[in-house]
């Protein structure tokens, strides 16, 4: 899952960064509001969800989310707020919101709103996947192939999720890259292919009736044959 973190004070966001990627997100984090609401709106299909702090200079965060919102773009927004007043949590939620969280909280209460925007989806699409004869269950973070629970790295868990929710469409390097991984990782990079050579391996059957086509110069793809 692939995370936005708009925040001015800079220990807070690192923070955060750090103990987001350790859980396994990939993480950006932006300080101006201004290049936040250029990169949310020209990207607006590279993020999972989008943590923003409130109280921001010049764009706050009530009025970008309203301002991005305006733009069309539908991805969660997580507004971090020290007001814990009734009537501004409102005026958040109208402002297009999706969830907020009031200052000082703990880590453990960011992870769990994280979750739970993210088990919104647009359509009410399930929490499980199937695909052939994998099984992924994102509430629970569990893979089975043939009923056979496999244990995958946060990242090999990621990348998967993505090819299971789009099976037999051929992915692009730069989507898995976006998805999956920061900015701060070229996307010619070797770490995808490594990631990839490891999921084969252990998702792997007899019968190979579900594998990982590589489409030369583009990307991959989650074959389902059975």
């Amino acid at each position: 899952m692939h995370l936005l973190i708009v925040e001015d004070e800079e220990k807070l966001a690192k923070a955060l960064k750090k103990g987001l990627e350790m859980r396994g997100y990939a993480v950006d984090w932006l300080q101006d509001p201004e290049k936040a609401r250029s990169r949310i709106i020209l990207y607006r299909n590279e993020y999972d969800v989008i943590l923003m702090d409130l109280m921001m200079p010049g764009l706050d965060g009530s009025a970008l989310t309203q301002s991005v919102r305006g733009e069309g773009v539908e991805t969660p927004i997580i507004i971090l707020t020290a007001r814990d007043e009734t009537q501004h949590k409102v005026e958040l939620l109208n402002k297009g919101a999706d969830d907020y969280i009031v200052k000082p909280f703990s880590f453990e209460e960011l992870v769990a709103r994280i979750n739970s925007v993210l088990r919104r989806p647009k359509q009410q699409q399930s929490v499980v996947f199937r695909a052939g004869n994998i099984e992924m269950d994102t509430a629970t973070r569990v893979v089975r192939v043939e009923g056979k629970e496999v244990n995958l790295t946060l990242k090999e868990f990621s990348l998967l999720e993505c090819f299971m929710r789009e099976p037999d469409v051929v992915l692009s390097r730069e989507k898995l890259f976006d998805h999956v991984w920061d900015f701060n990782l070229l996307s010619w990079s070797n770490v995808l292919d490594v990631h990839m050579k490891n999921l084969r391996k252990k998702l792997a059957t007899k019968d190979n009736s579900t594998y990982f086509e590589t489409v030369r110069g583009v990307g991959y793809k989650l074959v389902t044959t059975g």
